[in-house]
């Protein structure tokens, strides 16, 4: 008898997941001026630990002025590479494939972290936290000069050359993420940051090639593709992050479209997520509830031919298990959940019936949990509760 999907090794070009469990990449805001910190070590290395097949390093900027917070990740300059890379080893190391996620925050830049409660930053907080030179040099940028909501800084619309220099520069961060070590790269295409503010209506407003109708919004996004390619290993995946669904022009009908173009330059999966253009979740869809985001998996999957990655509201692994077998998607990411229980994959495969060994962990892990549940067979795990609806 097959053993579930959510543990059956799954190749992507050169490279093997030993199961379909993904780290969704999610901001630590704890960079000192875009360098990796040992947060960053600690927290993908309890990931990788945890025994997930692929772990995802956060959104990492491919220039300064992409930065969100004064916290990003940086891979603007070769000088970030070793820190990144050292992150990597230890990732290895767990027995998990290291991944690192690239992106532009575009208008959506320059603020306080969420926790100081999310708002644009103020000129004296940067010069007293940086210098007065960084302020100039952080500045807003977007496809056009059009701000959301009213309250937040009006961008500067890019001209055509600006955006040419900066589809290289995504290339380059390409290049430095392979030279870190990294086997699976991810474009950081939704969330309405700059990629995403190319292809929604609703924040471009350009009348030149870059805008206009469909295809013209979709070029941004297939330029940076084609340049990361050239930068990227052939035998390395490439991820693509969409909001199928933002809610204010741009839908699953779009993202199918621009699955289909990018897919044969080298977009191997896209990841189904949603909003983040005029606020997040999305509504359109109904009410937020367990896996509200697999039907927009589903389809790019269906419509498009292309391997999608699921994410939003996976808990149980019961549920993980049944979007793989019915087909909805190919893998499973996991953000909050994690935060809540990092070792959630080898969680889900005791419950799942698989590993006895405990083989997914670290033997310093391993040892004792196949010890102690040999010794005491009736012992039942604090994270096992009775099952809820998904």
């Amino acid at each position: 008898m097959a053993g579930p999907l959510l543990f059956t090794p799954m190749q992507i070009r050169g490279v093997t997941l030993k199961n379909r469990v993904v780290v969704a990449p999610m901001h630590q805001y704890a960079a000192l001026r875009g360098f990796a910190t040992d947060w960053h070590l600690m927290n993908a290395g309890r990931y990788a630990a945890g025994g997930a097949g692929l772990m995802m390093v956060e959104s990492t900027k491919v220039e300064r002025r992409g930065c969100g917070t004064m916290g990003d990740l940086g891979l603007w300059d070769d000088a970030f590479v070793p820190g990144l890379a050292r992150i990597v080893e230890f990732i290895r190391a767990q027995d998990c494939v290291a991944g690192i996620q690239i992106g532009h925050s575009g208008r959506k830049a320059r603020r306080f972290r969420p926790w100081e409660g999310g708002a644009p930053l103020t000129r004296d907080a940067v010069v007293e936290a940086l210098d007065p030179a960084e302020w100039d040099a952080w500045e807003l940028v977007a496809p056009s000069a059009t701000n959301s909501p009213d309250s937040d800084p009006v961008p500067r619309a890019l001209s055509r050359d600006e955006i040419k220099d900066t589809v290289a520069r995504w290339g380059q961060a390409a290049r430095r993420a392979n030279e870190a070590g990294f086997d699976v790269l991810e474009i950081h295409g939704a969330h309405g940051y700059l990629i995403h503010q190319f292809l929604s209506p609703f924040s471009n407003r350009r009348n030149d090639e870059y805008g206009g109708d469909g295809m013209g919004r979709m070029r941004f996004c297939i330029e940076v593709v084609e340049e990361v390619r050239r930068h990227w290993p052939e035998d390395k995946p490439l991820f693509l992050r969409l909001s199928v669904e933002d809610d204010v022009g741009w839908g699953p009908a779009e993202s199918v479209e621009l699955a289909k173009l990018v897919k044969p330059k080298g977009v191997d999966v896209i990841d189904c997520s949603s909003g983040g253009m005029s606020g997040a979740p999305v509504t359109s869809a109904g009410p937020i509830g367990y896996g509200y985001q697999v039907p927009y998996a589903e389809r790019l999957r269906r419509e498009a031919g292309i391997l999608s990655m699921a994410v939003g509201l996976i808990v149980h692994a019961d549920h993980a298990e049944g979007i793989l077998q019915k087909g909805e998607a190919d893998l499973i990411a996991l953000a909050r959940e994690l935060l809540y229980n990092p070792n959630w994959p080898m969680d889900a495969a005791q419950k799942l019936g698989v590993d006895p060994r405990f083989a997914l962990v670290p033997p310093a892990s391993a040892y004792w949990l196949e010890k102690r549940a040999r010794q005491v067979k009736t012992m039942v795990p604090s994270t096992y509760r009775e099952k809820q609806e998904a």
